[in-house]
């Protein structure tokens, strides 16, 4: 199933909470520098890891389960052998969307997460679709 640009470009560009699962303070990362990018765009991002590690001054959760409040999109940096779990764990959390990297994909669990009413990106980074949909760093306050 083909990625609606329409539906990146609202992602991108209405700020939401990022619950950015695999991301770590290992800088060689790509969940890393995507993770800085979406903070430049306006939205505020959740580290999701075993660690529970501090990242770009976000407090750390080790799983999605333990994070408070409302997550809009969940952003999946895991192996696709693990992205079903995660799916399946967006979905318990009420999040809206799920975003899965470049090569990370679970067809079974993205139709999970679509007849639950979220919102599916597949193979997608959004440092690169960001510049493609007109994504503009926000101004620093």
């Amino acid at each position: 199933m083909e990625n609606d640009r329409a539906v990146i470009a609202d992602l991108l560009t209405t700020p939401g909470r990022w619950a950015v699962v695999g991301l770590s303070r290992n800088t060689s990362r790509a969940a890393y520098g995507v993770s800085a990018y979406l903070q430049e765009l306006g939205h505020t991002i959740v580290p999701v890891h075993p660690k529970a590690e501090t990242v770009h001054g976000e407090q750390g959760y080790p799983d999605l389960a333990s994070v408070p409040d409302k997550i809009d999109v969940v952003d999946v940096f895991v192996n696709s052998a693990n992205a079903g779990q995660v799916i399946d764990d967006a979905i318990a959390a009420g999040a809206s969307a799920v975003w899965l990297q470049l090569d990370v994909s679970d067809p079974e669990a993205e139709q999970r997460a679509r007849d639950a009413g979220l919102t599916v990106v597949v193979d997608a980074c959004p440092r690169i679709e960001g510049p493609r949909v007109g994504a503009r760093p926000r101004p620093h306050a």
